[in-house]
């Protein structure tokens, strides 16, 4: 299916790593030109080498975005570039444990600052363009704002917040024609995963555990599947689609618990 995103400006906070390199990707194999927003400049080119490699294009953009003269340093940067934008993935952030018994105010303020304000602010910001071009944005969000984990309020609380202003977001921007939808990851192994799951004693055994837990396949979500879900969501494929949370994650969160694999 053509998605018709070709020379589609998108930024891809987060766009280096992970589900966000996996997004990147598959703009680029679109024809879009995503622009990869995150703090080390060389994991960022490193991205973008894979693009140019695989024949596509892109842009990077170095920014630290729990500061929030960055967020704006790097929606200034895609329209010196470009002068448009065409669609915003926020995806950035990370799993950081900052509990309710283990944690301070100054922990979970952070929290929220490294999960949830980038989200808002570069939505502020890449606004303007947004409305040039009838926009789409797309929120990646997390399991844990439904099923909670344990020890992470800050995280669980950013996620939250984060399906909330999908739904405000889309009423919001209703008028400009601007659609707004989420993403929830529940189990997708990425680097970062890969690392937490090798700090555990039994880390081989318990990845299997959480396999078994997913209802589709017994098997973990990858980054393309959640890559694809995205730029459907993006392109006008989805025109009528907003204020949506979609789940890919094969079953994981809402089918029956007897379906779990003994």
């Amino acid at each position: 299916m053509n998605l018709n995103l070709t020379e589609k400006v998108v930024i891809v906070t987060g766009g280096a790593k992970g589900i966000g390199e996996g997004i990147v990707s598959q703009l680029a194999l679109e024809g879009a030109f995503p622009v990869i927003v995150g703090r080390k400049k060389a994991d960022n080119e490193e991205a973008l080498a894979k693009v140019q490699a695989a024949g596509g294009f892109g842009f990077t953009v170095e920014a630290e975005l729990s500061k929030p003269e960055e967020c704006e340093k790097a929606v200034k940067a895609v329209m010196d570039r470009f002068g448009r934008i065409d669609g915003l993935v926020n995806n950035a952030g990370i799993n950081d444990g900052v509990g309710l018994e283990n944690g301070s105010a100054e922990a979970f303020m952070q929290s929220i600052s490294s999960n949830v304000l980038h989200y808002y602010l570069m939505a502020h910001y890449a606004l303007p363009a947004l409305k040039e071009s009838k926009g789409s944005i797309v929120n990646i969000t997390s399991k844990v704002a439904d099923t909670g984990q344990g020890g992470t309020s800050g995280y669980a609380a950013s996620n939250g917040g984060r399906n909330a202003l999908t739904r405000e977001w889309a009423v919001e921007l209703l008028k400009y024609g601007i659609r707004v939808n989420a993403i929830v990851v529940a189990e997708c192994y990425t680097p970062m995963y890969d690392r937490w799951i090798q700090s555990l004693p039994d880390g081989e055994a318990q990845l299997e555990q959480i396999k078994n837990r997913i209802p589709l396949g017994n098997r973990m979500t990858t980054t393309e599947e959640l890559a694809n879900m995205t730029v459907f969501l993006l392109s006008k494929r989805s025109s009528h689609t907003t204020g949506q949370i979609m789940y890919v994650d094969g079953g994981y969160v809402h089918l029956d618990r007897s379906l779990i694999k003994k």
